[in-house]
């Protein structure tokens, strides 16, 4: 089981305060907040992608291969890559060129956002989301595959003879989680593959999350890749606590009923009843957090989203520390009486086993079919 925390990136005012952090305080506490995930033990960072204000998440792949820099464990993952309006060629080159600087300590979680706009600031058209969707997928997961790529499809130009470099680290692409809220193309999409679908998991009730997870478990079946208690999920969650019940509700309060995404709409109490937002003590946290297993059966990768809100950095490393003092336990409820079937989540090394060992992957060019000779060679023979 990975357990982990996810940033989108918003710069947002903090209502008890009044202060707005600057862009630089917000890039820079997102790094600090990722290096306090891996001091106390967790598995993943990943950020969101968006391009722009109030957020700072744009260019994920440079703020992780910073992150994983200054990390020992820490997986890097995204929350999510926007499959619909980035090039799914760039996407493939960007993403093999961070699993070489992490070490393989990379996987991706592939979405269409929730920024409408986006679209046309890419060229895209949203009525095509679905459908951009599947195709750039496709296409990345071929470009990852094969070495030399023939290619055409409906919403980019053409590729003859392709090949995206750096190929994959050891010969193995990076896991791809597929995220989504409410769509289940995106389910079958990640079933399809074999891949891994994650349930955002945060404003909608838990209902809507079990109804998604168990569509793609079934698919995942019907596609022959095992058993539908064998499917690779992930959840994504939010929690707040502190050590006393009463001091988490206070101290949150402000910051939900004003947070852009959720305030001024149904009450803390009435989130919390409905949906997997957690607010109390470390104990209520764990309780709630465990109980996720009765509606998404056992599943791999659990990821909270705890910097938003306009929450200050302080208060998001203290929540990090209480979440290191339960995550023992967190560990524990997880495995008790988790069947021996179910897979962990993928790992590079795992991916790695599984292929039978790494491979260099490295595609060496042959002669210029113009000139008879190697760019390289040439550049030798010049200097």
């Amino acid at each position: 089981m990975q357990i982990g925390i996810f940033s989108v990136g918003d710069v947002t005012t903090d209502p008890t305060t009044g202060r707005t952090p600057t862009e630089f305080e917000r890039i820079q506490a997102q790094v600090e907040i990722a290096k306090k995930a891996d001091d106390i033990g967790l598995d993943v960072f990943a950020t969101g992608e968006h391009h722009n204000p109030p957020f700072i998440s744009s260019a994920p792949t440079t703020t992780l291969a910073w992150i994983a820099a200054q990390t020992k464990n820490l997986i890097m993952s995204t929350a999510t890559t926007l499959i619909t309006t980035n090039d799914p060629v760039l996407l493939a080159e960007d993403y093999a060129k961070l699993q070489h600087l992490s070490g393989g300590r990379v996987d991706l979680m592939m979405g269409r956002g929730n920024t409408g706009p986006v679209y046309p600031w890419f060229g895209k058209d949203i009525r095509q989301g679905i459908n951009l969707a599947i195709e750039n997928y496709a296409l990345l997961h071929q470009l990852w595959r094969e070495d030399v790529v023939t290619w055409k499809g409906r919403f980019r130009t053409p590729l003859q003879g392709y090949t995206s470099t750096p190929r994959p680290l050891d010969g193995v692409p990076p896991f791809v989680w597929h995220g989504s809220i409410r769509s289940p193309e995106i389910a079958e999409q990640a079933a399809f593959y074999g891949d891994g679908y994650f349930h955002n998991h945060i404003f909608w009730p838990s209902t809507h999350a079990e109804q998604m997870i168990r569509l793609y478990r079934q698919q995942w079946e019907k596609h022959g890749h095992g058993p539908s208690d064998t499917a690779i999920v992930g959840l994504g969650g939010q929690f707040f606590m502190r050590k006393n019940s009463q001091d988490a509700w206070k101290d949150f309060r402000p910051y939900f009923d004003n947070a852009p995404v959720y305030g001024h709409g149904p009450s803390l109490e009435q989130f919390v009843d409905g949906t997997p937002l957690s607010v109390g003590s470390p104990q209520q946290i764990l309780e709630k957090t465990l109980s996720f297993r009765d509606y998404a059966g056992d599943y791999q990768r659990q990821l909270f989203l705890i910097d938003h809100a306009g929450l200050p950095l302080k208060t998001v490393l203290e929540q990090l520390d209480l979440l290191g003092d339960i995550l023992p336990e967190m560990r524990k409820g997880f495995a008790e009486g988790r069947p021996a079937h179910i897979p962990e989540a993928p790992t590079h090394a795992s991916m790695v086993a599984k292929a039978g060992g790494g491979k260099d992957s490295t595609v060496y060019a042959e002669a210029d079919a113009a000139t008879g000779h190697r760019a390289e060679d040439l550049m030798e023979v010049s200097a």
